[in-house]
């Protein structure tokens, strides 16, 4: 990168100058093009996508250029998504291939010696020979260490595991090896916790994870962090596939989907897909059923993916009055319930915007339906529907008569008559919940569940891949379900992977958050 002193002074000079800057830049862009258009295997990607960085962050060495800077983001979660492949075959291979004879180590960079060791002894279990009853005497041991991870610091555990012979006999003892979360991995439960929740939960890519503990002393490259994350899904995917069995066995869900831009391959550029959110909650209506969320990634919006998502699905469906909703509802198996939050706001915008006599009758009405609701809320469904009966229902059939009589004065064309026109296609759901105690008034719940997607919208800008919108639907439905029910999600998964890899996966239900004690 020239200096400032090194500029030409005329204009002609300055002109070749940056053309040629152009040249280097536009080689470059090729150089990308090619690397996606080219059909080579993972690690061949991986090398080039790294060189490629490294260019770009030279050039941009000494200057400020935006567009540089999110192009080098992008790639960045292109090899992020190339590790995590990487990651969920070599453990897709480590589960499916035959047993095969111990083999040396790989040759990998010892942990840092200025990490605090906790040694932990593993004795046999029976206190002296089973076969005379001899003392056990020490002949030497196996040590083992794995890279933990304790909030605020990194630590080493150091299992030892000493070789016993009796001295009355030539019987030989040890305990057995402790089981680790991802085979070969000296990640311990604790680390693969942290990497994961800053990742779906605090919204830290891996490139930026690498870069936290490297201040700590510890490198974590980056296709390490990707083989942990796509070994953990691997891992969590049937307690996901258990959690999505409780979810739909409810008599009623919320439903919603929020957009999510994914990066396009090929061009460079961002595409816009769907994250659906299927949520379970009915303590508003005094039930004492364990709440949960579900996510779903789907690559667009159309209405197959709902339809696919419900196709078993047997109760009542709260939700938006979009339309690929319709398909489900016309099989009889879902009753369609409505959500006067999504009515209220069609006035409210314009309320904000221009308050109307119209806006105003219509919000004070909504408020009062809202504050009936305030008062039952957590009672058990046949009071809450006599109290519905008694005091929304006038109220609601009123409010009907009313929007009526408002028509023939407005434009058709008015944003008004739009508002208007909504709330009356949508009345017979709108009104379901009058008289149904287990029907809630809105359908926040699930408008709750996807606050966090947009909260982490706003940090990682976008998804680096279908497979990784995926990924973060199976994360979110673990660590949102956790925090639903008022479980600390880090410590909540720490405890999942410390025993997962060895526990029975008919027994996987055992593993839901509201089952474990931490």
């Amino acid at each position: 990168m020239l200096k400032p002193t090194q500029l030409p002074d005329n204009i002609a000079d300055l002109k070749a100058l940056l053309s040629a800057q152009l040249v280097e830049v536009a080689a470059l862009t090729a150089e990308r093009d090619l690397l996606r258009e080219e059909k080579n295997d993972d690690l061949q990607q991986i090398q080039r996508l790294t060189l490629l960085i490294d260019k770009l962050r030279r050039m941009l060495f000494g200057r400020k250029s935006e567009k540089l800077i999110q192009q080098i983001e992008q790639l960045q979660l292109e090899l992020e998504e190339l590790h995590i492949n990487q990651g969920e075959r070599t453990q897709q291979a480590e589960a499916t291939a035959p047993a095969k004879p111990a083999r040396s180590a790989p040759n990998r960079r010892p942990l840092p010696e200025h990490l605090t060791r906790d040694t932990q002894e593993h004795l046999p279990h029976d206190h002296s020979c089973p076969d005379c009853g001899g003392a056990w005497q020490r002949l030497g041991e196996d040590v083992s260490e794995v890279l933990e991870y304790v909030p605020a610091s990194f630590r080493v555990t150091r299992h030892v595991r000493p070789r016993m012979s009796c001295t009355c006999c030539e019987r030989m003892e040890q305990a057995p090896a402790v089981s680790r979360p991802i085979a070969r991995s000296y990640a311990g439960p604790g680390l693969l916790s942290r990497v994961m929740i800053s990742k779906y939960l605090d919204h830290q890519p891996l490139y930026r994870q690498a870069q936290i503990h490297a201040r700590e002393g510890v490198e974590l490259s980056e296709s390490t962090l990707g083989d942990w994350v796509g070994g953990v899904h691997k891992l969590v995917r049937p307690l996901v596939d258990a959690l999505q069995r409780h979810i739909f066995s409810a008599t009623k869900l919320h439903t919603d989907d929020t957009p999510i831009a994914v990066l396009a391959p090929g061009n460079g550029k961002t595409r816009q897909a769907r994250l659906w959110v299927y949520a379970r909650d009915d303590r508003s209506s005094g039930d004492t059923t364990p709440p949960a969320v579900w996510y779903r990634y789907s690559p667009d919006r159309k209405g197959i993916h709902p339809q696919t998502h419900l196709k078993d699905y047997v109760g009542i469906l709260q939700a938006d009055a979009y339309a690929g909703y319709n398909a489900v509802y016309e099989t009889g198996r879902v009753i369609e319930a409505g959500c006067w939050a999504h009515a209220r706001r069609k006035f409210y915008d314009m309320h904000a915007q221009r308050p109307t006599p119209i806006t105003t009758h219509v919000l004070e009405q909504i408020k009062a339906l809202y504050q009936i609701e305030a008062d039952i809320r957590g009672k058990p469904p046949d009071e809450r529907k006599a109290v519905r009966q008694e005091k929304a229902t006038p109220l609601v059939k009123a409010l009907h008569a009313w929007l009526i009589e408002q028509l023939p004065k407005i434009s058709r064309k008015s944003i008004t008559a739009e508002a208007i026109g909504y709330a009356m296609n949508q009345w017979q759901a709108l009104t379901r919940y009058l008289k149904d105690g287990r029907i809630e008034i809105d359908n926040n719940a699930a408008e709750r569940a996807l606050r966090g997607v947009a909260l982490g919208r706003k940090n990682y800008l976008f998804l680096g891949s279908d497979a990784g919108g995926e990924r973060a639907a199976t994360m979110y439905s673990l660590l949102g379900t956790a925090k639903l029910n008022d479980i600390n999600p880090e410590a909540y998964l720490t405890h999942v992977l410390s025993v997962i890899a060895d526990h029975p996966v008919n027994r996987i239900d055992e593993l839901l958050p509201w089952n474990v004690k931490l």
